[in-house]
């Protein structure tokens, strides 16, 4: 049978030698108004496997991440170990204008802020329960002793509310991974529970990456006129999430004319997403097991992210506004009804004048699509039930964009600084290179058709 000493070894982690069994229990901060506990008190607990530490990785050497529409949780150096804390709790979030709900994230936020650190380095990371329910965290694709593995009850006892725990260990890998509750997992994840994990490797990359960004994708069930997400839903959401947001509200992804663009993106939703991006071919480089060997990178230009994984996407930046979104259409759009007869090709118009006499403002819709949705939203038209966005939104410089969900633009301009980040505005097309009208006439034209 293969040994864990000699899986690290093709992996190129370095071996298993000087290993030393460490108490590692039950922990409670003794805080002096800082951040982060000043001290740890230790309790009789459970031993647990202690790697020998990598060679100390080189501080301030890579490409900090940029977090969509989120932040990066900032830490402390103690002793040559990087201390984190992460605090468990509700959080009042806003997916869009308009829509708010209360979930439970980490640190004020949903998801919780991104965590950054470097191949080689000694983490300690502090998880206070904030939560009426106990929880913990397992820290997704890391490798890493037992019982730091954050599976309640299995690696370790749940952390109960006002409770604080410590997770120490080694980061032997890089790569993008995740981080989230397995304690009730269906209601904590289903509600916002969730972040990035990003290790940088302590070796430069032989290609450097000039803009890193990454986010979460994740699905919501925000029943209309509800201001807490049901952890009960399966399959029929209602909202679907970059990072918690929906397009409008999601942030554009700016890069410079010529620069090596990443995109990290996990995947703990309950469904799978083929995210694709407008406008160039990209390179799929890396997954839960880190980049790859770029002879195995892949080009394409639509890559599925499968529930529990992590994808890296490389591309160089050509000029213009590109949509990135996910290809299953109805991740696109905000809350849908569900269980609504099909009105397309259906005469309407007598159906208006009865239900205006008990709605008056009531309008006839989707006998010839939706696409008028979005053009009574850009008007203001459209009013739905409280705490509601419309299904359609968004307005671009040609007119109503009908989109919503996991949708946003990539900006690219060959104008813009090195480390600009803010959005540049819509892309101004050189001429002669935008589809123009040439007729009205639907007759226009000997269209070949299929006899």
């Amino acid at each position: 049978m293969t040994s864990r000493r000699e899986v690290l070894s093709w992996m190129g982690l370095g071996s298993l030698a000087g290993v030393t069994g460490t108490v590692i229990p039950r922990i409670h901060a003794q805080s002096s108004g800082h951040d982060m506990p000043d001290r740890v008190v230790r309790e009789a607990g459970e031993t647990v496997l202690q790697t020998a530490p990598l060679p100390a990785a080189s501080r301030g050497e890579y490409l900090p991440v940029r977090t969509l529409n989120g932040w990066t949780l900032p830490y402390k150096m103690n002793a040559g170990v990087k201390e984190f804390h992460l605090v468990a709790e509700e959080v009042e979030h806003e997916f869009a204008p308009g829509t708010t709900a209360k979930c439970w994230g980490y640190n004020g936020s949903t998801p919780g802020p991104t965590i950054e650190a470097v191949e080689g380095d000694r983490v300690r990371i502090f998880v206070t329960n904030r939560l009426g329910e106990h929880t913990t965290i397992h820290w997704h694709g890391i490798i890493l002793p037992s019982g730091m593995d954050g599976v309640g009850g299995l690696s370790q006892p749940h952390i109960k509310p006002g409770e604080t725990f410590v997770y120490e260990f080694t980061l032997q890998q890089s790569g993008t991974h995740m981080y989230h509750p397995h304690a009730d997992e269906m209601v904590q994840m289903a509600v916002g529970m969730m972040g990035m994990f990003i290790i940088h490797p302590r070796v430069p990359e032989p290609l450097s990456i000039d803009r890193d960004y990454c986010f979460m994708l994740h699905n919501w069930a925000l029943h209309p006129g509800t201001y807490r997400p049901d952890p009960s839903i399966m399959q029929d959401f209602d909202l679907w999430t970059f990072n918690s947001k929906i397009f409008p509200a999601i942030e554009p992804l700016v890069a410079r004319t010529g620069e090596r663009v990443r995109i990290r993106m996990g995947n703990l939703s309950m469904w799978n997403h083929p995210i694709h991006l407008h406008g160039v071919q990209y390179w799929v480089t890396g997954s839960d097991g880190g980049r790859w060997p770029q002879a195995q990178w892949r080009s394409e230009t639509t890559e599925i992210v499968g529930v529990g994984q992590t994808r890296d996407i490389e591309f160089i930046g050509v000029p213009g506004d590109w949509a990135f979104h996910c290809h299953m259409s109805h991740h696109t759009m905000n809350a849908m009804g569900h269980g609504i007869p099909n009105p397309i090709g259906v005469d309407q118009s007598g159906v208006e004048s009865e239900i205006r006499q008990m709605l008056p403002g009531y309008m006839a819709m989707g006998e010839a699509g939706m696409a008028e949705h979005g053009e009574h939203t850009a008007m203001g038209m459209l009013q739905g039930p409280a705490n509601t966005v419309p299904m359609m939104a968004g307005e671009g410089p040609f007119g109503p964009l009908e989109m919503g969900g996991m949708f946003t633009v990539v900006k690219v301009r060959d104008d813009l600084a090195t480390g600009d980040y803010r959005d540049p505005g819509w892309y101004a097309n050189p001429e002669g290179t935008v589809a123009s009208l040439v007729s009205r006439n639907p007759d226009f034209g000997s269209p070949v058709r299929k006899t």
